[in-house]
């Protein structure tokens, strides 16, 4: 059975983004928490220096969703992809 990418393209982009947004929203009510998550980010996306603010929040969910849009995509194909070479072999 093969993937919808579109679909899978989607739910990760919302998994991904919503996953930051959430943590950083509870690192700016509690300030230590998830700092070295969000460190971690700060050095894989550019532009985004850590948490300082909700602006800095709505950088890394957009950067997480198209991550996770990207991601999920190319996941899909490359199964889609597998699973028809795997159809080949056995035809």
């Amino acid at each position: 059975m093969k993937c919808d990418v579109k679909a899978l393209a989607v739910a990760l982009g919302i998994i991904f983004g919503g996953s930051f947004l959430l943590v950083g929203i509870a690192n700016l009510i509690f300030p230590s928490y998830a700092t070295a998550y969000l460190e971690l980010a700060a050095s894989v996306y550019p532009g985004y220096h850590g948490p300082a603010g909700f602006g800095s929040v709505i950088a890394v969910t957009l950067y997480g969703a198209l991550d996770g849009v990207v991601g999920g995509a190319i996941f899909a194909w490359l199964y889609n992809f597998a699973l028809g070479k795997k159809a080949e072999a056995a035809a």
